[in-house]
């Protein structure tokens, strides 16, 4: 059960903020750098393959490791690792092979994946403490 609740804390909260970033930003701040390279209409079916596959890399290579220690500091500091190693991996494969790739593009990128990732896999691992504090007591 809390491999469950971790998941979908992690994931409401990975997507929710997300939404807000990519509703405010896709036409402000990546359609201006990304030109013709960005779609009108993003391709869904890959968008939530994306979720659902981060979502349980988060959970599992962080949340549940920060569960177990009993530190949300090593859900913070790990959640900005795994999405910086992981968003990295996508800016900057794109920096090395694709011709005009933008380098703000990149470092924007990279900051926000960190802090996302950071945020949510603490807030993952805090609701689901409080969960398991709901059904033991």
């Amino acid at each position: 059960m809390q491999l469950v609740v971790a998941y979908l804390a992690t994931g409401i909260v990975f997507l929710a903020i997300d939404a807000v970033w990519l509703s405010t930003m896709a036409s402000r701040f990546y359609k201006p750098q990304l030109g013709d390279l960005m779609t009108d209409q993003a391709n869904w079916p890959a968008a939530v393959l994306f979720y659902l596959l981060y979502v349980a890399g988060v959970v599992l290579f962080v949340v549940q490791p920060a569960l177990a220690s009993g530190r949300w500091t090593s859900a913070l500091l790990m959640g900005a690792l795994f999405g910086l190693v992981a968003y990295g991996t996508y800016d900057l494969t794109n920096q090395a092979t694709l011709r005009n790739w933008p380098a703000l593009l990149t470092v924007v990128d990279l900051a926000w994946g960190t802090a996302l990732t950071a945020v949510a896999a603490t807030a993952g691992f805090l609701i689901t403490r409080m969960a398991a504090g709901w059904t033991s007591g």
